[in-house]
């Protein structure tokens, strides 16, 4: 099996559409399908601080039900998932403009929309184990001897990263870089970081290159390894972005 993975969508659905037309998919029925057996694989934060959260969200859900595509959750997707189950979240960090959509519906529509949500953050798995074991796919990322483990620790990494504890002085919480002693041996496919350009380190690629605060929508085909981009249509924030010493 081919996969075409995507990273941090948070919206930007016309970007997606633009990029998934690039990498060779035809749209039949509203879903795109390609030719060549390729599968598309989501790495969560689908929705959140973009224009277009529920259209994102219905339309992975439709790709998933159809057997057209993978998904795991982000950080996002999980703060969404509290949110309809009636916890209690900070409407903020992007789940506001959410909200702000879901408020603008039916209650019917609305239902329908945390319905599909919920059946689709249920039954996706914290990662992807795909080809055989020699791919993971994961949200924040993953450290290689966690692979096959799915206690909370394991949650927090793949959600969050492998973060500190502490804060950054813009309330972003402090994350170590797994991805430089990784032995590569496996490779491990994340988002979660924005970075100006993807992220190829020892195996390791980060394809959030940041679509929702200006930059590109990135995906990796693999096995070919090779990544394809769209630049976004958003204002550009450069302090969003973080920069690696490699």
């Amino acid at each position: 099996m081919k996969f075409d993975i995507i990273g941090d969508i948070h919206g930007c659905f016309k970007e997606y559409k633009e990029l998934v037309q690039k990498l060779g998919y035809d749209w039949k029925n509203n879903l795109p399908v390609h030719s060549d057996d390729r599968r598309l694989v989501f790495l969560g934060d689908l929705m959140d601080r973009g224009p277009e959260s529920l259209k994102v969200m219905e339309h992975v859900y439709e790709l998933v039900q159809n057997n057209l595509a993978l998904y795991s959750p982000g950080n996002h997707c999980n703060k969404l998932y509290r949110y309809f189950l009636g916890r209690n979240v900070q409407i903020k960090h992007g789940l506001e403009t959410t909200v702000a959509e879901l408020n603008r519906l039916s209650s019917s529509e609305r239902q329908k929309v945390r319905d599909q949500f919920c059946t689709l953050y249920e039954n996706a798995p914290l990662y992807l184990h795909l080809d055989q074991g020699k791919l993971v796919v994961a949200h924040a990322g993953i450290r290689e001897d966690y692979v096959g483990q799915f206690h909370n620790k394991v949650k927090t990494f793949v959600l969050y990263g492998d973060i500190t504890g502490e804060s950054n002085p813009d309330g972003t919480p402090v994350r170590r870089d797994w991805a430089k002693n990784h032995s590569g041996k496996i490779t491990i496919v994340y988002g979660h970081t924005p970075v100006e350009e993807v992220r190829h380190i020892h195996n390791t690629w980060n394809i959030d290159t940041g679509c929702v605060f200006g930059g590109k929508l990135s995906a990796l085909r693999y096995p070919e390894m090779e990544t394809i981009s769209v630049p976004s249509t958003l204002p550009y924030v450069p302090e969003k972005f973080r920069s690696f010493h490699d």
